[in-house]
């Protein structure tokens, strides 16, 4: 086994065996998470409003399933709090494993939980209780999946590697949406509403196990040892970010925030539940299962435009193929709500559009975060600012979309909302700096880098490593 070149900063060389370990262990936990986090969110478009909250009628129901999704987010920095100081300091790889089983447990759970018409009021707490836990977790998987990634890669490929964890939240919306179209196929009607829908939530302790074997076999994060050797862990990390970079967590935020608010018209399930809802309930009434295959479609685009957003990033910068994302999201947004109601292809026209821009603005994501912060802070900073993003962008988007419909009974009222949240990903992308191969090491920050909230190295010494000259080495 040759060992390949090193990452960008000190520490043991890896080689390509335990680099193929990691990308394959936070493919494979980030896909299991991300499944238990769609299904729950496309459950709550289709089944949970009549199931748990139908003492508040027809259109109230909706929203405040809808708004189960939303508060999940709210409990993100939670996760990203805890899961941000024990990263820091015990560890990237316990804080995957713990988070994984959590998100797991929850999901599981929610599948065996009574209706309202079972168990009155305790079935909806029980459900905002599962689904907080929910929250919690997601905000603490996505930063230790993309550090343990992007610190184990070589120089430049670091944004391909970046990549690979964020495949798993396509391969986990279409894992979800697969086994959802299986079984209103299976269980159509009543049935699906009667047990149908419980097997999908059923089938994540089967997956958990598999993402918890394979999460174990890893090695920690080149750099979190070489941290640990110099004993430079931050004793209070989550307090470091905000005062030293809070500035780059604002636009950090911003970044993520027009990719998450439209995103989640698709993976949050608004358009599902709107397109397949019956005609007399206020939806389109098309075909459920056509209606989810499409959202599968748009999964496969989103998954290839992640992996090419990866490649695009070490080529052409980070920067630059965000604003070829956005600016697919902006000739997007526009037409599709009319695409939508025009039909199943128009539909699947639209949601695949979306899923083409939606890659190209969360595949870098990984790597610009992690290049963003200092070693001895950077677990904390790329879970905050995610958990936070997905709160500004996505956590009440289905909710805002829904309260627009009703109040200007029309979709096309949601378009200027998603317009907006666009431009903002766009200036953030614009005033985040950007540090390709900067050294990711504990010795680049004790040296003095890091020193402003651009991010830019004040003392001598270079910023960043050469291609060239790391393979050279």
């Amino acid at each position: 086994m040759n060992p390949v070149s090193r990452p960008a900063q000190a520490g043991p060389a890896y080689h390509v065996g335990e680099q193929r370990r990691v990308v394959f262990a936070t493919i494979i936990g980030t896909t299991v998470e991300w499944y238990d986090f769609f299904i729950y969110a496309f459950a709550a478009n289709l089944v949970f409003a009549h199931l748990f909250f139908e003492p508040a009628g027809q259109g109230m129901q909706q929203i405040l399933s809808l708004l189960t999704i939303g508060l999940s987010f709210l409990f993100r920095p939670v996760g990203a709090f805890l899961a941000g100081h024990f990263g820091d300091r015990i560890g990237r790889r316990p804080m995957l494993v713990i988070t994984l089983v959590v998100m797991g447990a929850a999901t599981t759970l929610v599948g065996c939980l009574p209706t309202f018409e079972q168990a009155g009021y305790f079935a909806p707490f029980a459900l905002i209780a599962l689904r907080i836990l929910q929250g919690v977790s997601a905000g603490g998987e996505w930063g230790g999946a993309v550090l343990m990634s992007v610190e184990h890669a070589p120089i430049g490929r670091r944004g391909l590697y970046g990549a690979f964890p964020q495949l798993g939240v396509p391969l986990g919306m279409l894992l979800a949406s697969g086994v959802l179209a299986l079984m209103r196929a299976i269980a159509p009607g009543d049935a699906f509403d009667s047990w149908g829908w419980r097997i999908p939530f059923l089938l994540s302790a089967l997956l958990i196990a598999v993402g918890y074997l394979v999460r174990r076999s890893v090695d920690e994060s080149p750099v979190f040892l070489e941290i640990r050797e110099h004993a430079e862990r931050e004793s209070a990390p989550i307090a470091t970010v905000f005062r030293r970079f809070g500035m780059l967590v604002v636009l950090s935020v911003l970044l993520f925030a027009g990719n998450n608010a439209v995103g989640y018209m698709v993976t949050g399930g608004y358009i599902q539940g709107l397109a397949s809802t019956p005609i007399n309930k206020g939806g389109y009434g098309f075909d459920p299962v056509g209606v989810q295959l499409a959202v599968v479609a748009a999964g496969v685009v989103w998954f290839l435009s992640t992996l090419a957003s990866g490649y695009l990033a070490d080529r052409i910068g980070r920067k630059r193929t965000f604003l070829l994302g956005w600016l697919v999201l902006a000739v997007t947004v526009v037409p599709l709500f009319s695409l939508v109601r025009s039909g199943l292809g128009p539909l699947l026209l639209g949601v695949c559009l979306v899923a083409l821009g939606l890659g190209l603005t969360y595949g870098p994501q990984a790597v610009w975060y992690a290049e963003t912060f200092p070693a001895s802070v950077r677990f904390s900073g790329v879970s905050i600012s995610y958990a936070l993003g997905a709160i500004v962008g996505g956590a009440f988007a289905p909710t805002v979309a829904q309260i627009l419909v009703e109040r200007f009974h029309t979709t096309t009222a949601i378009v200027p909302y998603l317009m907006v949240m666009v431009i903002l990903g766009v200036l953030a992308t614009f005033l985040l700096p950007e540090r390709r191969d900067i050294p990711l090491g504990i010795e680049f920050e004790k040296s003095g880098g890091w020193d402003d909230w651009t991010g830019r190295k004040k003392s001598a010494g270079p910023a960043r490593i050469d291609n060239d000259d790391a393979r050279a080495s």
